[in-house]
C-alpha cells in the first residue's frame, strides 16, 4: 500500500518548522506502511551545511535497528582516515550523515564511506539533501532521525508496506541515486525487470531488488543526460507499466505524476506559503493555512511540477 508525503515551502519564514510539519505528515501515513520509513530533507543546516557536500549512509545495509550501531565520532575518525582530510559526521538514528567542504567533492566522500564501511548503503548525496532510511515504525524512526528539529525548504517522505523486496534499509524509500535527487513511489511497476536489464547493460549499478529503485535509476539516468525532471517523467510514463503515484524532487523542483489508471491515491494542496502532496488528505490537515489552500486530486498522466 505505502504512503507518500511531500512539502515544498514557498515562504522562507516556515523553514524552521519543516521537520515539525514533515513529522506530522509522515506519522499520519503510518497506517499505510509500518515496516519502514524514510525521509529526504533539503537545506537543513546541521545535515547539509552551506558550502559543504553530504553523503547519507547506513553503515550496515542489512541492519534493522533504530540506531546505526556506529557512533558518529567513530565514523568521523574512520572516514577522515580513508579520505585523508577531516570529515564531520552527524548521528541521525539508523543513518549517519557525513559532510566535507564542497571542494572535496561527493565522489571522494562516497568512496571514503565505502572504503571504511564496505557493507554500507549510500542513502543519498549532494550539496543540499540528507536522506534518512531505516526499518521500523515510522513514529519511532522520526524520533530516531531527530526529524522534528529539522529545517529547510523541502522534504519528501515515505512509509512502506513491503511487496517487492526485503524489509531492509536498501528496500526503503526515498531512492536518492543521483546528486540531490530523490524519488518515492506508491504502487508497483510491472515491467521493472526488463528495464533493470537494460539499465544494467548500460552500466547502471543497483543497491536492491526493489522495483522503485528501477524508476529512480531511470529518472537519474535521464537527468544525467540533461533532461529536466518534467521531461524525464514524460519518458517514464511511456516506458513503465503498472500502477503508481510518484513524487520526485531535486534541489530546485518538486514533481508529482500518476499512471494512466490513477488507482493509487494522491492529493495535492497549494497555498501561497507552500505546496504539499500526500497519499491521503489526513496527512495535510496540520499544515498552516490548510483551510485556505486549493486542494485537488492530480489527474492521470499529468505532470505537476513546482520550482524554487
Amino acid at each position: 500500500m505505502c504512503g507518500i508525503v511531500g512539502l515544498h515551502l514557498r515562504n522562507p519564514a516556515l523553514q524552521p518548522r519543516l521537520g515539525e510539519l514533515l513529522t506530522q505528515m509522515l506519522c499520519e501515513m503510518q497506517d499505510r506502511g509500518a515496516d519502514s520509513a524514510g525521509i529526504a530533507v533539503y537545506g537543513d543546516p546541521r545535515w547539509s551545511p552551506a558550502g559543504h557536500v553530504t553523503v547519507s549512509f547506513v553503515p550496515d545495509a542489512a541492519a534493522t535497528g533504530l540506531g546505526s550501531g556506529t557512533p558518529a565520532t567513530t565514523a568521523a575518525g574512520a572516514l577522515t582516515a580513508a579520505l585523508g582530510s577531516a570529515v564531520e559526521v552527524v548521528d541521525a538514528g539508523p543513518t549517519l550523515v557525513a559532510h566535507v567542504p564542497a571542494e572535496v567533492g561527493t565522489d571522494a566522500l562516497r568512496a571514503a564511506v565505502l572504503e571504511a564501511y564496505p557493507d554500507a548503503l549510500v542513502a543519498g548525496f549532494g550539496a543540499d539533501v540528507a536522506v534518512l532510511k531505516g526499518v521500523g515504525h515510522p513514529r519511532d524512526l522520526a524520533e530516531a532521525y531527530g526529524l522534528p528539529a529539522a529545517q529547510g525548504w523541502q522534504g519528501v517522505g515515505h512509509t512502506r508496506m513491503a511487496t517487492e523486496s526485503a524489509v531492509t534499509p536498501g528496500g526503503c524509500h526515498p531512492y536518492a541515486v543521483g546528486p540531490d535527487q530523490c524519488l518515492v513511489h506508491n504502487g508497483s511497476f510491472s515491467n521493472h525487470a526488463s528495464i533493470r536489464r537494460d539499465l544494467v547493460a548500460a552500466g547502471v549499478e543497483f543497491d536492491s531488488m526493489n522495483d522503485t529503485e528501477v524508476g529512480a535509476r531511470f529518472v537519474a539516468d535521464r537527468l544525467a543526460a540533461g533532461l529536466t525532471v518534467e521531461t524525464a517523467l514524460k519518458e517514464l510514463l511511456t516506458t513503465f507499466d503498472g500502477f503508481y503515484t510518484l513524487l520526485v524532487a531535486d534541489s530546485d523542483s518538486f514533481a508529482v505524476v500518476r499512471d494512466a489508471i490513477a488507482c493509487k491515491p494522491a492529493v495535492i494542496a497549494e497555498h501561497d506559503d507552500w505546496v504539499a502532496m500526500a497519499s491521503e488528505y489526513r496527512a495535510l490537515v496540520g499544515l498552516p493555512g490548510i483551510a485556505e489552500a486549493r486542494i485537488y486530486e492530480p489527474e492521470p498522466e499529468r505532470i505537476y511540477a513546482w520550482t524554487r
